[in-house]
């Protein structure tokens, strides 16, 4: 291995271990962040460079490369945003003494508005309760935690039994950057949660001839007596809507962009879905308000007279000019 290859690969597995053990940052982001900078020190090396040599013209020229190989913006915005990390860490570390990504600016994206299901529909299919499958039960319980405290489904599945306070009304759970915050439950939900526990908890874990400890605390089991997956929660989920003819296409962030869109239309204030949704910044938590917002104009353009081309403004339909 060459020293500049050595350099290369000690300066970014210190970057990694500090995302993964310092800032607690999840397996799957420190896996990308690991990928795309990768490619990134061997582009630049390939052209004679080291991540502490190269300048702002060679980030630009990096991310016009990938461009020009038909990356999205999204996945151009993703490798700046790993770039801009990863050479603020060694500007903190002292390994450099200037920040080439200072002038490098992330391509804008599109914000799309997430989609939502419809209140009325939602609420009725929760609490419609004909099916008379042993995991029902488990299921319903899995939808009233996940559209009832907006949970992620990695919050969902790394719930225990001690973490449901049946009689303050709240569930504790563990977000992005192992954040514990606390959350809650409505009365029905807690009823529905308890259900569960009681009856099909038990019946699922007396499945599993030898239940590790884990299994023995963990709140949602599969059929098998073993801790769900968040495949596992795909799958119940698309099961569930079909038999509640909500469609195929409901998934667990649906289920939270519903939640947060449902309190607002109902008047909830943004802060505290901020921190219902363990959003640490409330620009996040603001497209939600677009979502609302979008909703009135459409109520606005349906039902106003004012608001479609053609409407009355000869004042033939005032039945009082005076008022």
């Amino acid at each position: 291995m060459s020293k500049d290859s050595k350099l290369r690969d000690d300066l970014l597995e210190d970057y990694l271990y500090h995302l993964r053990v310092e800032r607690g940052l999840s397996v799957n982001t420190c896996s990308n962040y690991s990928r795309d900078l990768y490619k990134f020190v061997l582009f630049i090396q390939e052209n004679g460079r080291t991540v502490l040599q190269c300048s702002t013209s060679d980030l630009i020229t990096f991310i016009l490369d990938e461009k020009k190989q038909g990356k999205s913006a999204r996945t151009l915005a993703r490798y700046t945003a790993a770039l801009r990390g990863f050479y603020g860490y060694l500007l903190q570390e002292d390994k450099r003494n200037d920040d080439p990504t200072v002038f490098l600016a992330a391509p804008k994206l599109e914000q799309k508005l997430p989609h939502v299901l419809s209140e009325i529909n939602l609420t009725r299919a929760i609490d419609q309760n004909d099916s008379q499958n042993d995991l029902s039960s488990r299921d319903r319980a899995i939808v009233e935690v996940l559209y009832g405290s907006g949970l992620r489904v990695s919050e969902l599945i790394g719930l225990s039994l001690n973490d449901i306070s049946y009689h303050l009304g709240y569930i504790r759970c563990r977000g992005k950057g192992n954040k514990e915050r606390i959350v809650p439950l409505g009365e029905p939900g807690i009823l529905i949660l308890k259900a569960y526990i009681d009856s099909t908890r038990q019946m699922l874990l007396a499945r599993n001839p030898k239940p590790t400890a884990e299994a023995r605390n963990i709140l949602f089991l599969n059929s098998r007596g073993k801790p769900l997956t968040r495949q596992g929660v795909w799958l119940i989920l698309k099961k569930w809507a079909a038999e509640n003819n909500l469609g195929s296409s409901v998934y667990p962030h649906l289920l939270r962009h519903s939640f947060a869109t449902h309190l607002l239309d109902n008047g909830a204030d943004l802060r505290s879905v901020q921190e219902m949704l363990g959003h640490a910044d409330i620009s996040t938590t603001q497209i939600y308000t677009h979502l609302t917002k979008k909703r009135l104009l459409d109520v606005f353009r349906k039902s106003h007279p004012r608001a479609k081309k053609g409407g009355n403004t000869d004042g033939s339909g005032d039945t009082d000019r005076n008022g």
